[in-house]
């Protein structure tokens, strides 16, 4: 499975955006879906996932409420929408693909990964 993440960009506190992962290669469908970010100094943190179908979504408790994860399988593409940006949530964010339907926030879970995009959030 290729992955293509875009939508990143600059943005104020506050504010909003919307990524893409763009998958091509294989079976969407047959893939669970996780986003995860990795600020500079930091480890690679689990951000949200959701499962094949999209009828089960995880989401990191400082994400909770502010970030929704969804997929389109007919277009082969996830999407995180991101509101009340916090400068905190700077990072580069990665969008990844696993076979597994268990324990989605460990990164080690996903088979392939995309490129990333970087999320600037100004104070």
């Amino acid at each position: 499975v290729q992955l293509q993440a875009s939508g990143g960009g600059l943005v104020q506190a506050g504010g909003s955006l919307r990524l893409s992962c763009a998958a091509s290669g294989r079976t969407f469908s047959d893939y669970s879906m996780g986003w995860f970010r990795q600020a500079p100094g930091k480890e690679r943190e689990f951000v949200t996932a959701i499962t094949r179908s999209g009828s089960t979504t995880l989401y990191a408790d400082s994400v909770k409420g502010r970030f929704t994860i969804s997929r389109d399988n007919a277009k082969n593409t996830v999407y995180l929408q991101m509101n009340s940006l916090k400068p905190e949530d700077t990072a580069v964010y990665y969008c990844a693909a696993g076979s597994s339907f268990h324990s989605l926030r460990n990164p080690s879970r996903y088979d392939y990964w995309g490129q990333g995009t970087q999320v600037t959030v100004s104070s």
